[in-house]
This record gives C-alpha cells, structure tokens and sequence, in this order.
C-alpha cells in the first residue's frame, strides 16, 4: 500500500521550495509532475 503524506506549506523550507522550482523552471518536470514527485497538493504551492 503507497499512501502519501498530506502536508502544508508550512512544512517546506526554503531550500526545499527553491529546489523545486528551479526543477520546473529548468524544464525538467512540469509543475503537475513536480507535485506527484514531492506530494505537493496545492497547485498554487508550485505556481506561486
């Protein structure tokens, strides 16, 4: 059984934020692969 954890913004630190983003802006992962591969659930979280 794969269960996910649900987590809010607040458990990202900077780093962990900045990271992801710059997975996306170097277009290695789109923002929807990037919340699957992180279990980032608020679409805005990625955007924003």
């Amino acid at each position: 059984m794969n269960q996910r954890v649900k987590r809010t913004q607040r458990d990202y630190t900077l780093a962990f934020k900045q990271a992801v983003v710059d997975e996306v802006e170097r277009g290695e992962l789109t923002y929807k692969q990037a919340q699957a591969r992180h279990g980032i659930q608020g679409r805005s979280t990625v955007l924003k």
